[in-house]
């Protein structure tokens, strides 16, 4: 059996400075969204991927006791998702962050009705030897230990696995042709988002609000960031070895200001809130088509600010 590990793809790069928050809050049921495709043609039955998920989580968990964080529940939608992202690999052979519509895993999460932050670790097998329930466990179990055993400074997969930032997890395991994939999707539930349309015009401004979910977490900022609508990739580029991030064109948003305060640039602000709830606008900047993505920033006490939501938004 030949085991393909991919590197850790979450970008810690400017944004580490700051990192924001999941979800706004939640005044209304999110409306229905593309629903991820169907996974029912995977080899493995379902009873078993159940027992696959409970292994993994356990042993998730009891590496987060070992490293004193919180652990981490499932999240259903993570669940759906991540299955298909691994169907997807499976079937059409190859291992990448990137699915063969060419949507990131931030994107896929957010336009299947998500609005949390994520990061998402993947893990393949090839020419699995076995279809047995006990062989199939003990081959995804081996792929995870993979992820959590490596060693600084090569260690963005076990750093995922033990971020106290993430709150939830879903896991997507796929076999075919006796290509194994699997897909750990952790998520960071703060925030609640409140409804928000996810199709819009360039140039349009949409109302965004939400709630911080626990009251020692505070909203530092928003940050807007745009990147061209995605395209399918050749099956040749999604088989070559490559990281994710968040793009790098951005806008930022600010808490507004009691007046006469000002900030550096001489602006007072845009973000109302009353340290729980806010409110404000999201323009979307660029005139041409493309998908918007939405971070709020969040910090607990003097501690540093982390993501917290990934709201995409396609503008065509």
């Amino acid at each position: 059996m030949r085991f393909y590990i991919p590197p850790q793809t979450y970008s810690l790069d400017r944004r580490l400075f700051l990192r924001g928050a999941t979800q706004c809050a939640a005044l209304s049921l999110l409306p229905r969204f593309l629903e991820p495709r169907s996974t029912r043609t995977s080899q493995i039955p379902e009873s078993l991927v159940s027992k696959i998920r409970d292994q993994l989580l356990a042993m998730i968990n009891e590496e987060r006791a070992l490293a004193s964080v919180p652990p981490v529940s499932i999240d259903e939608l993570a669940n759906r998702v991540a299955t298909a992202h691994a169907l997807d690999m499976a079937q059409k052979n190859f291992a990448s962050h990137w699915g063969s519509d060419g949507f990131k895993p931030y994107q896929r999460y957010s336009f299947a009705g998500g609005t949390h932050a994520t990061e998402e670790n993947i893990s393949s097998a090839n020419n699995t030897w076995s279809m047995r329930p006990a062989a199939l466990k003990q081959d995804v179990a081996y792929l995870h230990v993979r992820l959590y055993s490596e060693a600084a400074p090569n260690d963005g997969h076990r750093k995922t696995i033990l971020s106290p930032y993430n709150t939830h997890v879903g896991f997507g395991i796929a076999v075919q042709e006796l290509r194994l994939r699997v897909v750990e999707l952790f998520v960071a539930r703060h925030l609640e988002i409140a409804e928000l349309k996810r199709q819009a015009k360039p140039g349009a401004k949409l109302d965004f609000s939400g709630r911080v979910i626990t009251p020692e977490h505070k909203l530092v900022q928003i940050e807007v960031l745009y990147e061209p609508l995605p395209v399918p990739p050749e099956l040749s580029w999604l088989r070559t070895i490559r990281p994710y991030s968040l793009p790098e064109d951005a806008i930022t948003l600010r808490l507004r200001l009691p007046k006469p305060s000002r900030y550096f640039d001489g602006s007072s602000g845009v973000i109302e809130s009353d340290g729980r709830n806010f409110r404000t606008k999201i323009p979307l900047f660029r005139s041409e088509p493309g998908i918007y993505t939405i971070i709020c920033w969040v910090r607990k006490g003097s501690e540093k600010a982390f993501i917290a939501t990934e709201v995409c938004v396609k503008a065509e």
